[in-house]
């Protein structure tokens, strides 16, 4: 699988637009969630780590996946993350993790996954009993936010009742969204959501 992200990753953490929403979806995972020292939580689509940087004071562990090794080769040399953050390369849908977790966070990933209904599937069967899901994506755009010409990005953003019943769908509760962060690129205003789920205890 080719990396689209290998020459981004060289100066991601420098982009203004990525450090503001970076910032602002960490501060949203943290206000949404009720995090402690004995959680297990996987970063899905980690990329450099910045949304891992906010939430590992404050957890167990972090396992941070991503299909970039390079994003990821970026995280691990960050010393605040050392000894915290275990980075994984790999495509979970297709080879899924044995370890399942109390948390499972993500930001900015889903639209680059084909199919999205798969991967809750398999967020779903990651978590243990109980264990949240917290997704921060594009509400649904005309396809602007992203430049005509970009590789690997197969949705314009989601609607949030479609999403909300997709997660009722799989086994998941409590279903919330919130308005993390407003893009705003070139006069346009691109809501970003954080939606928190609950896997339904009674399910496996």
């Amino acid at each position: 699988m080719s990396d689209h992200f290998n020459e981004k990753a060289k100066n991601w953490d420098a982009d203004e637009m990525v450090k503001k929403l970076s910032s602002a979806i960490g501060a949203s995972v943290l206000e949404s969630t009720s995090l402690n020292d004995n959680m297990d939580v996987m970063d899905f689509g980690a990329g450099t780590g910045l949304i891992s940087y906010h939430v590992a004071p404050f957890v167990n562990k972090i396992i941070a996946v991503d299909i970039s090794q390079a994003m990821l080769d970026k995280l691990v040399a960050k010393p605040e993350l050392q000894g915290k953050v275990e980075a994984i390369c790999q495509n979970i849908i297709d080879m899924p993790l044995t370890a399942q977790f109390d948390l499972i966070m993500s930001a900015m990933a889903m639209h680059h996954v084909e199919d999205t209904d798969k991967l809750i599937q398999t967020f779903f069967e990651h978590l243990s009993p109980g264990g949240v899901l917290a997704l921060a994506d594009l509400d649904k755009e005309d396809g602007s936010f992203h430049p005509t010409d970009v590789q690997g990005v197969y949705h314009s953003g989601f609607e949030r009742e479609h999403l909300k019943a997709v997660l009722e769908s799989q086994g998941f509760e409590d279903v919330h969204f919130i308005t993390a962060h407003t893009v705003v690129k070139e006069n346009n205003e691109y809501p970003i959501f954080l939606v928190t789920a609950t896997k339904n205890c009674n399910l496996t």
